[in-house]
Formats: structure tokens, sequence, C-alpha cells
């Protein structure tokens, strides 16, 4: 079938679909919401036989929807309508929520349904965009399917929705809370919102939108609700009514601010407002591994095999993320164990260097470029670590050096439902040590077709290409299940040391050093971060301030727009009774 996803962004859900549309045969194209007429035209260039829109905020111009089966997914269960869907079920502490496919009509989400799937909330508040980037994403993946096959049946008609509620946009005074509010309500609150809008408060004496928020320390300070207790590793500890609460990110509020609309690490963000706020060490009566300890990197032993843990919000990796990791990569080499999983959060594994910082800073050339070589210190460390069994566990999804990052370990096993997105167009020649890594597990071709093309890998094609080595189960508590199991399997110390050896033998048989990629790679950095060849300057602006495209991108037009299609201008499917 030949299928256009109309999107307003190629988000990751949206690249999901035109992953998985593509692995099952489909002929699949992507058209960018960049207007009411660009729409109209992209859709009678490309004569699709079915229009899906997995993520949308414009409404689909009626001289698309009458002419052509056009079919939205909406996250929130059948009945439920309204663009903050998933803020108000946070917000609100629903039990269950779901994702319907809608018929497009001229109403918003009033459509006949063509799919829907419910899920069960988590207990505790999920951050949106953890919601939306799991649960909500396999729910949708399961529509977005159901829908293709319904559409393949002349038969089918879509149900006409029976009772409907349409809520409201959700607006700051909706998320307004009090510092004095229990710790709970104000984590549900922020979370709600998270990663956009954030919620408007003030921290530190400065008007700020919140973002990024961590339970932390039950006990009181003696300190009042809204004032900084202490740092940690990019965050502040915020008093609330019964506690504290950790805040990863904010973006100032001000318009005046010169830091304006930059979604920035708190710490970075306040600067010298927080002179005299305490470093915070970790708590010697608070578990490793709860919450409030706010720990970005985490080690533990369990038996032969070390378990090294990482999260970074959004995946963006500053040089101070960078260098936690790299201690707690070297720290986790040196202990006496057989195998090393580097795990990271399912939100993401990696997006790369942090945009945002190198955007906010004075010198932002030099801050990206300094990013730049500290990521690439932790992609040296995990090429030669040759003591251990090196485990690369991507359980979120990757982008630009982030999916490179874990390319040097001796196995990279990947969650079902990830989509590994090799370098953006931003700009950017790359590092990370691609041009050592890549080559040598898809081959000198496929490498450059990868980094070249920019178009997103599936975990399952990620495995056909060689990217990765095993794919897990999509579930995130499945997965550490059967990632516990491959660790425990390659921790058998007589497969361990040959895989040991077998590494080894290779990097001293490297008839060119290490240093030379990474040299031959900063030179082409070079030329792009300070001479700004490709434009990374205003692509690194466009990026961080969420700037809409003016046109949908080449690489995601439909690959043949010459071949005979089928029922053209196949007019939209009526409504049963």
């Amino acid at each position: 079938m030949r299928i256009l996803l109309l999107v307003t962004a190629f988000n990751g859900l949206s690249q999901r679909a035109w992953c998985a549309l593509r692995e099952a045969g489909h002929d699949v194209g992507v058209q960018l919401a960049t207007g009411a007429a660009d729409i109209i035209d992209g859709v009678r260039r490309a004569e699709p036989e079915l229009i899906i829109c997995p993520f949308l905020k414009d409404r689909v111009p009626a001289e698309v929807w009458r002419h052509w089966r056009t079919v939205i997914i909406h996250p929130g269960p059948a009945g439920d309508r309204g663009p903050s869907s998933l803020d108000w079920a946070i917000a609100e502490g629903a039990r269950s929520w779901g994702v319907t496919a809608l018929q497009a009509v001229d109403e918003m989400d009033a459509g006949p349904v063509w799919a829907t799937r419910t899920f069960a909330m988590p207990a505790a508040p999920p951050r949106k965009s953890s919601l939306y980037n799991g649960p909500v994403a396999d729910a949708a993946m399961e529509c977005v399917l159901e829908v293709v096959a319904k559409a393949a049946d002349p038969s089918f008609r879509p149900t006409a929705q029976k009772e409907s509620q349409t809520r409201p946009l959700m607006t700051q005074k909706d998320r307004a809370f009090d510092w004095s509010d229990p710790t709970e309500r104000i984590l549900r609150t922020i979370r709600a919102a998270d990663g956009a809008p954030g919620v408007r408060t003030e921290v530190g004496g400065l008007d700020v939108f919140a973002y990024d928020a961590t339970p932390g320390l039950g006990r009181r300070f003696d300190k009042k609700p809204g004032q900084i207790i202490s740092r940690r590793q990019g965050a502040v500890l915020v008093g609330t009514g019964d506690g504290s609460l950790w805040l990863g990110h904010l973006r100032a509020a001000g318009p005046q601010h010169p830091r304006a609309k930059i979604k920035l690490p708190s710490t970075t963000l306040l600067g010298a407002r927080l002179r005299g706020v305490p470093h915070s060490p970790l708590p010697v009566d608070v578990e490793p591994e709860s919450p409030a300890a706010y720990r970005q990197v985490r080690y533990r032993r369990a038996g032969r095999v070390g378990w090294l843990s990482f999260d970074f919000y959004n995946g963006a990796m500053a040089p101070g993320h960078c260098r936690r990791l790299l201690a707690g990569l070297r720290h986790a080499a040196a202990q006496d164990t057989s195998v090393l999983v580097l795990r990271s959060g399912t939100d993401a594994f990696s997006n790369g260097i942090h945009l945002n910082v190198a955007e906010a800073a004075p010198d932002p050339a030099g801050t990206a470029w300094a990013n730049i070589r500290a990521i690439n210190d932790v992609c040296r460390e995990i090429v030669t670590c040759t003591k251990q069994v090196v485990i690369a566990a991507y359980a979120g999804s990757a982008g630009a050096g982030g999916v490179m990052l874990g390319l040097g370990a001796d196995i990279v096993a990947a969650r079902d439902g990830i989509v590994l997105n090799p370098y953006y167009d931003i700009g950017l020649y790359g590092s990370e040590l691609h041009t050592f890594t890549l080559p040598r597990r898809v081959g000198g071709d496929r490498a450059q077709e990868l980094v070249d093309g920019k178009l997103p890998v599936s975990a399952a094609r990620a495995v056909t290409l060689g990217l990765a080595d095993e794919v897990g189960p999509r579930h995130p508590d499945a997965y550490g299940e059967w990632l516990t199991a491959l660790a425990e399997r390659e921790s058998d110390p007589r497969a361990a040391r040959r895989r040991r050896q077998a590494k080894a033998r290779r990097l001293a048989a490297e008839r060119v050093p290490l240093e030379v990629y990474e040299a031959r790679e900063l030179a082409e950095m070079s030329r792009d971060m300070y001479a700004d060849r490709s434009g990374f300057a205003a692509a690194r602006h466009a990026f961080v301030h969420k700037t809409r495209a003016t046109e949908t991108p080449a690489r995601l037009l439909f690959e043949s727009v010459s071949r005979p299609r089928r029922h053209l201008l196949r007019p939209a499917i009526p409504v049963s009774a």
C-alpha cells in the first residue's frame, strides 16, 4: 500500500511508524504540516492510498480528508477529545488510558473510530514524555498496523463515536501549584507538563518553567518551601510542604532573560543565583537506588556482572554528563567482573551532545567542541575495554552521536520498539569514533549510506544491518529480565575470556591507531563548529528553539513517484451505523 504520514514533526513515534510500515512492505512517504496549501499540494503529488497522522497538531485541510482516507492517531481512549489529553490524564491520576485511531472530519477528534487500545497507567506519576514514548507509542503502533490492515479490507466501515468528552487546552492557571503543597502533588503537576510546556513557578528568585522533577528526601529542612536546599549534578533541591523535590531542568520565563526559551540544566540557568547553595553529597542514610539520591550514573555488581546504568534527560549529554559517565566506566572497568553492562534509561539511550547547552553558551562553538571531545572520551573507553565483555544496552531510542556511542561494545543489545537515527541533519560531520566502529559493524558502503541517509532504523532492522547484535522484548521489565539472562550467559569464564582475547587481538592488529580516526573526525568537526561550513549554527538554533520546518526534506518523500498506483483519489470510507 502507498501510505503517506502527515505529521507536524518527524518525531519518535512518526519514525517508528515509518520504519514498521516500510518493513511490512509498504511504500511510505512523509509530508510535514508546513501549511494548508503545502499539505494539499504534497498530498496531490504523493497520491497516497492512505494517510496516517501519528503526530499532528494541525487541522487536516478539508480538501485532503474529503478525497483521501485520513486517519488521526489520538493519544486518548475512545471518546476523549482535546489537545491536552495526556496532561489531564497524568494530572488527575487516571488509572488507565488509551490511544484511538480516528478518521479525520471537520471537527477535531470527532471522527469515526478505526482502532483503539487501552493500557494501565503507572502508579507513580509518569513524565508526559515518558508516557508518550512508552505505553502511548506502543499502543499507537498497534493501532497503526490495525488501520493499515482494515484499509485493505473493502468491506470495513469505521464505527461512529457514541460518547465523547472534549477537554480544554490545559493552561498555566490549571497547572499552578504552591511550593507549600505536598511533594506528590507538585511532582504530578510538573510531570504532566514534561517535556512541554513545563510549569511556571519561581526558583531562586527567577521566573521559570520547571521540568524533570524527581522526589527528594522526605524529611524536613530548615528551609521554607520554595527555597533551594542544595544542588547536585546540574539539579537543584527545592523544599516542599512535606519534603523536597529535585528539579533537573528549567527554562527562563521572562522574555528579557538572555537565555529565554532554552531549556537548560537547573544549575546552568540559575548560575550566580546559587551562590552559597551547598553541593549535595550522597546522603549516607538513603539507598543508592532511591531517586532521592539523585544519581545520573549508578553502578552495582551482581556476581560476575557489573551494571553501569545512566539516565540523562532527553538523552542529551553535556560535558559534565560525559565526565560522570566516563568516571563510572573507569570504575566499572577496574572491578573484578567478567561482563560490564552499560544500560540506559528507557526514555533515551543517548542523543549525542547537548545542543541546548551549546546554544546558550557565550561561545557556542567552543562549548560544542568541548562537548564532542568529552563524549569521544566515553567512546574510547568503551572501544578499548578488554578486561570485561562490554554490552551496550540500548533500552531507549538513540539519535545522532548517541547511536554511535555504544558501537564499540562487544555486544549491542537493543530493546524492541526503539529507533536508531544516525546523525541528524544538523550540519555536523560527526565524531564519536564512528569512522572506526561503524564500518567494522556494517561494512564501509553501508556505513556511508547510514551516515548520509540520516534516516531512522528500527531495532530489528539494526540487527540485519549489523548495527545491533541482539533485540530483547519491548516491555521494559521483560527487557530487563532478558538482558540479565544475556549478561549471565556471556559471563561464563571461558566464553568471556575468548571474547575479550579476540577483541584485544583485533585492536592490536589495527594498523592505524585509534587516535588517528579521532583526529580525522575532529578535523572535519572543527570546520563545522568553528567555520560553520555546513550551517551548524542555524540548524542548532532551529533545533533548540523548535522552529517549524518550512518544507519536507527530500529524504522523507516517497522513493517512487511514477509507478502505477491503486485506488487513486479514493474517497473517505463512509461511517457504519
